[in-house]
């Protein structure tokens, strides 16, 4: 499947989808067109980086309707909301969606490309990261319950001698834990240790979770 980025755009009305795909496709952009929501959740490919340029009033499922679907099932695609139609209630529930945009009809070209670029940028991004954060969890799964109770000791600031007081072992069992964690985690430096555990996340999750209890 091709993994190129790809600008989706969903209208019923055929001149528009046409228009669209001309003015995308001639900024260097590979364009897919669908007449409804239906016809884009078949043809979407997740794993191609994106963006989806969408109408408001579709036959069946509005638009909105399938962004509200796409935020259910996980599907995190910017959206550019377009419509000739707009009001502030239906701006409102599209932003409060997670559209990135919304523009009324009828548009400045350059100013809807130049939305484009930005979120397919944002989509590579944000595609990146998420990449990056599965594979700091992967590493973070090998280490063993007591090399992860010496990480969080590390991370945090402690000495070797403070994290071996509060878990009742030797001092020289933590640094031989501690060597571990380099290794699994793949790192040299105590600062580099501390950015993944950061971009992790595993932090502010335990964090909210201490806060809950």
């Amino acid at each position: 499947m091709n993994n190129e980025p790809t600008v989706y755009v969903v209208d019923d009305d055929a001149a528009v989808r046409n228009s669209l795909r001309f003015l995308i496709e001639s900024a260097g952009f590979r364009v897919a067109t669908f007449a409804s929501a239906r016809e884009f959740l078949v043809g979407y490919n997740a794993d191609a980086p994106g963006c989806l340029v969408l109408d408001v009033r579709l036959p069946g499922s509005s638009g909105l309707d399938l962004q509200q679907q796409l935020v259910a099932e996980g599907i995190t695609i910017p959206v550019i909301i377009v419509t000739g139609h707009g009001d502030v209630p239906i701006a409102v529930r599209a932003m409060r969606t997670g559209a990135i945009d919304f523009i009324e009809k009828p548009y400045d070209d350059q100013v809807l490309l130049d939305r484009i670029r930005h979120a397919v940028d944002l989509d590579i991004r944000n595609r990146r990261d998420r990449a990056q954060r599965q594979e700091i969890l992967a590493r973070l799964a090998l280490l063993t319950p007591r090399e992860r109770e010496v990480l969080e000791g590390v991370v945090s600031g402690m000495a070797n001698k403070q994290i071996a007081g509060d878990l009742g072992i030797s001092t020289k069992t933590v640094e031989a834990h501690r060597a571990h964690v380099m290794e699994k985690m793949r790192v040299d430096s105590l600062a580099e240790l501390v950015r993944l555990v950061q971009i992790s996340g595993v932090t502010r999750e335990r964090d909210r979770a201490g806060s809950a209890r």
